[in-house]
């Protein structure tokens, strides 16, 4: 009977299971006898640690989708105490200096919260919030007195960690600083120091290459600017403040922040910091005694933030602010000119005042939403922090968003309101006539007897105007009679239906401004509240102080036919994964001027008047924006000029409005230039701002593809 198996092939068989058997064997043997004690001991020195995971922060967009700011992955640099303080490093204090000064050789910055000057006499530095609060921490911790001096607290730093006398004083302050920010942080409860945020890969080799495993290396992320602009807007994130402190943490256990989170500081970070401020989560990470990572574990996830839009249209908003900023050096460089002249000629008198800044806000007719915010001088958020005490020494105030936080008076751009008022009221109607004389002189028995500004400059008159007339030849002696007539209460309760000197709906920090009135007129003035204050209430000037975004909705409102809008910034709201939409913006109307449609024809034309007719109050408003076209297709603007009068010895704030198309209207301007002497002098601003706008096309074609889903 023939065999199934081979006698050869069994013994084949067989010898390759006793080698696989010897193979275990002595695997098992190496790992259990020979290597058991090395594994076991390192076993024993695993460091589990429960580590936070960071979140990334929303994105922020404009209302095309277009990024404005995102999150760039990082490395941060951490210093793990357990092993710079173990016994394989004889002195710390000697491998924290030399990787300082690693850093500092590669041009970065490590990170120092001590509030100490860098050398000798040692004094307390202005400090920030977070500083304070960090060094209120290690003095209770340490149980030193609150009023310990800056030198004696260095004293103290150069006894408690054993600081060598070897070491100068500024090598002292190196040392102290990195030993004191690793303390604070145990003090306070919170995520270790990092030593470097956003390290290079250079330095990170460097690093680890000379002090090893002292060093871990951690990802994070950081914000990212994607754009030169809009910096007034969009803000910046920072660590948070005693105040933030107790606005985001105030149960601590069950708060979403910890103590070294970044929150919104200004702008649309600070305004959206619900909607894009993520979640960190929670993570296990063991490491070997030689800071090798072996496990890590997610015991919670991290939920990032959610992604906003805005009513921005940034590429509307870089020409404005380009527009801006040309505009008021080529107006600096007149200004130049004319002083010069006027010094070699004798009339000092004449010698205008440097100009110091300006804003242009542009809106959207139909539904009141900015489409360009932009305040001049300005800074770069991207260095902002870094340059900060820079910047804000800077002359002019760089910082400061005109077009939000600066309150000006409108001049004549209040004239609008006036018209409507007496029109509404019945104080004339659209054919009604008013005599210039050059002269109001109703009060010069109480030595109030304003003038004309065609008298005081041409000593001519305007003659009989009606409402219309008087709006084109910009005419105080119209207005005067108007405002007189009304009466202040009368001409409050209109300017608050057009929204000035009331909050616009906007999400950023504003002021809300003045309407001129009675009630707070001693806040402005020191002689009591008379006639003449609301004759003068009535061409803009008196008490009365707008900001531009004000001025802005108040055209667009006049050119809807008197629906005031919400100046809202917030359009809509997506989830992180961009497959949500959490909130959509409704167009909200915050008030209305009521009054018949022809009233409002016959103040309308008198602002396209204004601009169109060559016999206007302003030939320089006629001779840029006049019969305004685009490519060939007619585009007529209406608009009105206003001269904010500062008094004696004080060059004129420029301020200037318009709207276009006139026949249909898109998008209404405020140009306000401080010290620009005159609102005519803004208006080839204005056309460059609509050449921009009208020039921009389909722009929702341009947003980007990834984010297609949105539409």
């Amino acid at each position: 009977m023939k065999r199934l198996v081979s006698t050869g092939r069994l013994i084949a068989f067989g010898l390759i299971v006793v080698m696989l058997i010897t193979l275990c064997v002595a695997t098992l043997y190496k790992l259990q006898i020979i290597d058991g004690a090395a594994y076991y001991e390192e076993s024993v020195n695993s460091d589990p640690t429960e580590e936070s995971v960071t979140a990334a922060r929303g994105n922020i967009l404009d209302r095309y989708g277009r990024v404005l700011v995102s999150n760039r992955e990082c490395y941060n640099l951490a210093i793990s105490d357990k092993r710079l303080f173990s016994d394989d490093v004889d002195d710390p204090n000697a491998i924290i200096l030399q990787m300082i000064n690693m850093v500092e050789a590669a041009g970065d910055k490590y990170t120092d919260d001590l509030p100490i000057t860098k050398e000798p006499p040692f004094e307390y530095t202005n400090m920030t919030d977070i500083q304070r609060m960090l060094l209120n921490a290690y003095l209770k911790d340490k149980g030193l007195d609150e009023d310990t001096t800056a030198v004696e607290l260095m004293s103290y730093f150069r006894t408690r960690y054993d600081i060598a006398g070897s070491y100068n004083a500024e090598e002292m302050r190196k040392i102290a600083s990195v030993r004191y920010a690793v303390n604070v942080r145990y003090a306070i409860n919170t995520n270790p120091y990092v030593f470097v945020e956003d390290a290079s890969i250079d330095l990170i080799s460097d690093l680890m290459g000379v002090v090893g495993n002292v060093v871990e290396v951690e990802t994070s992320y950081i914000r990212e600017y994607n754009t030169q602009y809009a910096a007034h807007i969009l803000g910046y994130v920072q660590a948070m403040s005693d105040a933030d402190m107790e606005k985001y943490r105030p149960g601590k256990e069950n708060s979403t922040y910890d103590y070294d989170t970044k929150v919104g500081k200004d702008g649309v970070e600070l305004a959206f910091e619900n909607w894009l401020h993520g979640t960190n989560g929670k993570a296990t990470v063991e490491r070997t005694a030689s800071g090798t990572v072996t496990s890590t574990i997610y015991t919670e996830d991290p939920v990032p933030g959610n992604h906003v839009y805005l009513t921005i249209d940034i590429q509307l908003q870089e020409a404005v602010e380009r527009i801006l900023e040309t505009g008021i050096q080529t107006l600096q460089l007149k200004r130049d000119e004319d002083n010069l002249k006027a010094v070699s000629e004798g009339r000092t008198d004449d010698v205008r005042e440097d100009i110091q800044g300006g804003a242009i806000v542009v809106v959207d007719i139909k539904t009141g939403e900015p489409l360009a915010i932009a305040s001049y001088p300005t800074y770069n958020l991207s260095t902002l922090l870094e340059d900060y005490d820079e910047i804000s020494s800077t002359e002019y105030d760089p910082l400061f968003n005109r077009a939000l936080l600066g309150a000006y008076a409108p001049g004549s751009t209040f004239k609008p309101c006036t018209a409507i008022a007496g029109l509404s009221e019945n104080i004339i109607n659209t054919e009604t006539q008013i005599l210039c004389d050059g002269v109001f002189t109703k009060y010069s028995d109480q030595g109030y007897a304003p003038e004309c500004w065609i008298y005081t400059q041409d000593h001519l008159t305007h003659g009989n105007d009606n409402v219309t007339e008087a709006l084109k030849d910009s005419c105080n002696i119209f207005f005067y009679t108007m405002a007189d007539n009304l009466g202040i209460r009368k001409l409050m309760e209109y300017a608050e239906d057009f929204g000035l000197g009331e909050s616009t709906g906007i999400e950023l920090v504003e002021t809300t401004g003045n309407m001129a009135n009675p009630d707070n007129h001693l806040t402005y003035d020191v002689d009591e509240w008379v006639d003449g204050d609301t004759v003068q209430t009535g061409i803009g000037q008196s008490d009365s102080l707008f900001t531009p975004l004000q001025l802005a909705e108040y055209c667009a409102a006049i050119a809807n036919g008197g629906t005031r809008h919400s100046a809202a910034l917030l359009k809509s709201v997506r989830s992180f994964d961009y497959s949500r939409q959490l909130y959509q913006k409704d167009t909200e109307a915050l008030s209305t001027v009521e009054t018949a449609d022809y009233n409002w024809a016959a103040v309308q034309r008198g602002m396209y008047l204004m601009a169109n007719d060559i016999s206007s109050s302003s030939l320089t408003v006629y001779y840029a924006l006049g019969n305004y076209s685009y490519n060939g297709v007619s585009l007529p603007v209406a608009a009105k000029t206003g001269t904010s009068q500062l008094g004696e010895d004080k060059t004129n704030n420029a301020i200037f409005m318009c709207y276009a198309p006139f026949d249909d209207p898109q998008i209404a301007i405020s140009i306000v230039v401080e010290r620009g002497q005159s609102g005519a002098n803004l208006s080839s601003m204005a056309r460059n701002v609509l050449d921009a706008y009208f020039g921009l096309g389909d722009k929702s074609s341009t947003a980007d593809s990834e984010y297609t889903l949105l539409k």
